[in-house]
């Protein structure tokens, strides 16, 4: 059975780093991002962002993101993949679940990620 799941989450921390020498056409940053979610997701995550920026300061990125709480009533963890864009000051991604723990052990699913100033996530859960 598929659950849509919505949630809005907060930034608590950012944490960013080159990895790479590099000039402004080519910044590659590493970012460790905890956030609270609300809603649906009632909980906290940590993400690992890898960023690759352009000279407009737009970027593409991917991310896995382990979010531990409870997700649609279910408790336990998800794994996601994010692959996105930021652009204007809005990130956004496609996801997928990777894995889940406790009561989302076997769950699978898909959704999008977008982060402005109200961050919001949206996930088509099957579990």
């Amino acid at each position: 059975m598929t659950t849509q799941i919505k949630a809005a989450f907060e930034i608590g921390s950012w944490d960013e780093t080159p990895f790479e020498d590099g000039d402004e056409e080519t910044k590659l940053t590493e970012a460790l991002v905890t956030k609270r979610y609300s809603g649906d997701i009632d909980g906290t995550s940590t993400t690992k962002w890898l960023m690759a920026y352009a000279p407009d300061k737009s970027a593409t990125y991917v991310g896995v993101e382990h979010i531990t709480g409870t997700v649609g009533g279910r408790r336990g963890g998800l794994v996601l993949m994010h692959d996105g864009e930021f652009a204007d000051g809005v990130a956004t991604a496609t996801m997928r679940v990777v894995s889940g723990t406790g009561e989302l052990t076997g769950a699978t699913g898909s959704g999008k990620f977008r982060a402005d100033p109200a961050g919001s996530l949206l996930l088509d859960l099957d579990a």
